[in-house]
């Protein structure tokens, strides 16, 4: 499918910006899952002040979604009404050294290239970032962690652009993190942040690296069109455990399957559609529910309308069950 060109609609939206502008850009080529229908129009601004410039021109009506490395998010079939906005490596890519043991970085960063940044500056608290395949935008938002280290602990403040074009900066306090949570207005543009380390020998910071990549490839399914951890880990058990109590190691839905590796991750096995990976998951809720009572929170972004195919409900309507 294919939306109404805001482009045509709004012309002047194009009038002075340096960035690209794409009309229905199909989503699926941006998503690990590499699924999804296309965005109404994608933007991918040469810097910050384009970024606002173009923001500023927006109607207020248009939504507006930022979208990084695609590592965490399930697009559906419909696609994305509105605006997606892409930050490039080029314009919101950049480590650069901001104290004596502060890095200011892009949000268009890898969280991995992060930390490689830090080791070669000596600073530690960082290794955790290198088994998450995101990027710092995405960090920000969720409080994305690992191995028992989350972004707020080297958070110091972030720069973000607003709906009307204006800069913020907010504080770690201003987020309000949580458990992959944070407080921060959903219509920020997040452009980068300050971080602060802790001065370490860079061989004990690269051993702590390395041991991170040996776990998540003994652990995790990596090299799988996947979207990482599906569901957060409820109070007082993780979320792999629940799922396979219930059955549903291995479970698949059309070409969806929870991993046999680690069955706290969706994979695509090589055909599925944003149904098949939202009705699986969906399907595993609703088990889960039924054998334990814990009711699974998606870790996972799900956007956009639901295709041809048809909707999914929550928990399949507390009683579906996978065809």
């Amino acid at each position: 499918m294919s939306f109404p060109d805001l482009l045509e609609q709004h012309p002047d939206l194009a009038v002075g910006i340096r960035g690209r502008l794409t009309a229905n850009q199909p989503l699926s080529a941006v998503t690990w899952f590499r699924t999804g229908g296309p965005a109404q129009l994608m933007f991918q601004p040469a810097d910050e002040d384009d970024l606002a410039a173009f923001l500023k021109k927006l109607p207020d009506d248009v939504p507006v979604l930022p979208v990084g490395l695609g590592s965490n998010l399930l697009i559906r079939d419909g696609g994305l009404e509105g605006v997606v906005v892409r930050l490039s490596a080029k314009g919101f890519g950049g480590i650069e050294a901001a104290g004596a043991d502060r890095l200011r970085a892009g949000a268009a960063v890898p969280d991995k290239r992060l930390a490689e940044a830090a080791a070669a500056a000596g600073l530690g608290g960082f290794a955790f970032y290198t088994g998450i395949p995101g990027g710092l935008g995405g960090a920000l938002r969720m409080n994305a962690g690992a191995h028992g280290t989350e972004t707020r602990e080297r958070m110091v403040e972030l720069t973000a652009i607003d709906r009307q074009g204006n800069r913020h900066v907010l504080t770690n306090a201003d987020m309000s993190y949580a458990y992959r949570h944070s407080a921060a207005p959903k219509d920020l543009v997040f452009t980068s942040a300050v971080f602060a380390g802790i001065p370490q020998d860079e061989a004990s910071i690269r051993q702590e690296m390395a041991d991170v990549v040996a776990h998540r490839e003994k652990a995790q399914p990596i090299r799988e069109k996947t979207g990482g951890s599906t569901f957060k880990n409820p109070p007082g058990t993780s979320a792999w455990k629940e799922v396979d109590a219930a059955g549903c190691r291995g479970l698949t839905v059309g070409g969806a399957q929870m991993s046999e590796m680690h069955c706290n991750f969706m994979i695509n096995t090589g055909a599925a559609t944003g149904y098949d990976l939202e009705r699986l998951g969906e399907t595993v809720r609703a088990r889960v529910l039924e054998h334990s009572g814990i009711r699974l929170e998606w870790e996972i972004k799900r956007l956009g309308r639901f295709g041809e195919t048809g909707s999914v409900e929550p928990f399949l309507g507390q009683q579906g069950e996978a065809a």
